[in-house]
């Protein structure tokens, strides 16, 4: 191997289960850790069909928990801890609702046996006054600022243009005891570079780090792209980075983060491959004297099939001791769940 060259794992690694299949097209999964018992966690995952898709909730064994539809093109969604609503905290599962130009928002039960609806009475209204395609909310992250608790909710349109792609919106208790949404900013940079000259690609994964205060989207045919989550930070505007522009053998598609100690980890990026999506790896906390710098560790590849998103988290589970990622199969419409071990073995020199 050259000098500087990327190590790209020989053989794919291999999930630990997958769960029950979605009945049309699933796309996007979320995970929510159950604090009280880490047995009873849950992978939510979108069937983002039109008219008749919906979001599904699996255990650990991969079994379905609940399902919630028909819902009208639900493409992806994030959950977020401790949002303060009707005078508690609770956890919240949101999703983007394509066709009916909302969000959705979920409180988790807290024995995880599924959600309930705390959206306002019609949904989240977003991207007002855009037309076609530019007015459907697709990506999602959600963001909780550390000093203040403060929750927001990063939308990514379906189209946008060269600035302003991204749409934050902060959420809120309406106070009646369900959730409102009010635009804070438009922000974010994209290339425009789609799958052939004079195609638009799109912008669909986001991620947020909420301990560091970033966030990262894919600009699908260009690179990953990272920007302060605080739309009130003095460097609010400003691009702090763009990797990930090289290697890729299709779309930068699912996004997430692997937490560690004192801002440690790993970002984590989906190729979006047939048969065969590869993790693209990438240090959470930057280079030496530079957090901004983010050179590739590793390519792992996997047996994903043409996978549209991620996602990860680093706290221990029953079978999972260091935790494990979750990845949107599209074939046989389920998601794949890894244990973090599997991907961790194909770092060098991880930690």
């Amino acid at each position: 191997m050259a000098a500087g060259a990327t190590p790209v794992a020989a053989s794919p690694i291999a999930a630990s289960f997958a769960t029950d299949p979605v009945p049309n097209d699933a796309d996007d999964p979320a995970f929510w850790v159950n604090p009280a018992d880490p047995s009873r966690s849950l992978i939510i995952g979108t069937d983002k069909i039109a008219g008749r898709g919906g979001l599904y909730m699996f255990g650990l064994d991969g079994r379905r928990v609940q399902a919630i539809a028909p819902l009208d093109r639900p493409n992806n969604v994030d959950v977020e801890y401790g949002f303060a609503l009707g005078g508690g905290a609770i956890d919240i599962a949101v999703a983007t609702e394509r066709i009916r130009h909302r969000l959705l928002v979920y409180r988790v039960r807290p024995d995880g046996s599924g959600l309930d609806d705390v959206s306002s009475p019609d949904g989240l209204s977003v991207l007002a006054g855009q037309a076609g395609a530019a007015g459907e909310p697709m990506g999602i992250a959600l963001y909780k600022r550390h000093r203040d608790g403060a929750v927001y909710a990063i939308i990514s349109p379906k189209s946008g243009g060269a600035t302003d792609y991204l749409w934050q919106y902060r959420l809120e208790d309406d106070g009646t005891g369900r959730v409102r949404g009010t635009l804070v900013r438009r922000f974010g940079r994209f290339s425009e570079m789609g799958p052939a000259p004079g195609v638009s690609g799109e912008i669909e994964a986001i991620v947020v780090d909420d301990e560091l205060g970033y966030v990262y989207y894919a600009d699908e045919r260009f690179g990953i792209r990272k920007w302060h989550a605080d739309p009130d930070h003095p460097e609010a505007s400003q691009e702090l980075a763009v990797f990930g522009t090289d290697l890729y053998e299709g779309d930068r598609e699912g996004l997430a983060i692997y937490t560690q100690p004192d801002g440690r980890g790993y970002l984590v990026s989906v190729d979006q491959i047939t048969g065969a999506s590869r993790l693209h790896i990438y240090p959470r906390e930057g280079s030496a004297g530079n957090p901004h710098l983010h050179p590739r560790l590793a390519i792992v590849p996997t047996s994903g099939d043409d996978s549209d998103g991620i996602e990860v988290t680093s706290s221990p589970l029953p079978g999972f001791p260091r935790g494990l990622l979750v990845m949107m199969n599209s074939g046989p419409r389920n998601f794949l769940v890894f244990p973090w071990e599997a991907i961790e073995a194909r770092i060098p020199g991880a930690r």
